[in-house]
Order: structure tokens, then C-alpha cells, then sequence
């Protein structure tokens, strides 16, 4: 990675995901200037820089370009920021916006597979499992 990259975001979700799919094609839609690199983690080959896919999927990852890895509720607000919407993300960032945004992530990303249907019999799966 380096400084130069021609986006803010390299952000990495679960394209197996219904929600987390509805979320990336609003954000596809609203980045206008190609802000943000999508990198769909159930596709694969994913490179030897990038985490283990069972750690992409226990919740979002997002990379900048110096290589910084960020996670779960932080990506998000790097993402609407990289679209043009950081009033929003100021707002997000006031205490008990914060901490509601982090335990709804924090709820979402442990059930998001039971959620959308990748649960039977107690057991979860996904793309390699």
C-alpha cells in the first residue's frame, strides 16, 4: 500500500450477505468519485496481506492507503466520509451515538449469518465452509 492510492477506502465485505450487499450498492451508488475500493470477500484470492477469511468475517475490515487496518463501526464512518458525508459522521462520533452504533454493530456482526439464512442445525457456514 502506499500514499498514492487513487482511493481513500479499501473496504472489505461479505458478498454472500444480503444485508451487508444492500449496504455496498447504496455506497457504490453515492461514491461518485470512486473514494472506495470494494474488495467482495467471498470471491476469494484475496492476497497474502489480508487477514484470515474467518477474522474478515467475524466483522467489516476496511484498509487505508498507508495500510492501516480499521474495523467494525470505524469502516463505516470512513466510508460515508469518503462519499461526502461527514456531518453525518461528526454526529456519529458524539458519545451516545457512538456507543449505540457500536453494540448495534457489535449485535449485528455475531448474527448477521443466523440472520441471513447461513445457520442450520446450530451451525453456520459460509463460502469455504
Amino acid at each position: 500500500m502506499n500514499s498514492i492510492a487513487p482511493w481513500e477506502l479499501e473496504l472489505f465485505f461479505d458478498g454472500d450477505c444480503p444485508l451487508c450487499v444492500r449496504e455496498i450498492r447504496m455506497l457504490r451508488w453515492l461514491d461518485r468519485r470512486s473514494a472506495i475500493r470494494f474488495v467482495d470477500i467471498a470471491a476469494g484470492s484475496l492476497g497474502p496481506d489480508v487477514p484470515a477469511f474467518d477474522v474478515l468475517m467475524a466483522q467489516i475490515h476496511g484498509r487505508t492507503p498507508e495500510g492501516a487496518w480499521l474495523t467494525g463501526v470505524e469502516v463505516f464512518r470512513r466510508a460515508y466520509a469518503a462519499i461526502g458525508l461527514g456531518p453525518l459522521v461528526a454526529l456519529s462520533r458524539l458519545k451516545p451515538v457512538d456507543a449505540a452504533l457500536r453494540w448495534g454493530y457489535e449485535v449485528f456482526a455475531r448474527n448477521r449469518l443466523r440472520w441471513t439464512g447461513r445457520c442450520e442445525g446450530g451451525s453456520c457456514r459460509t463460502a469455504t465452509t
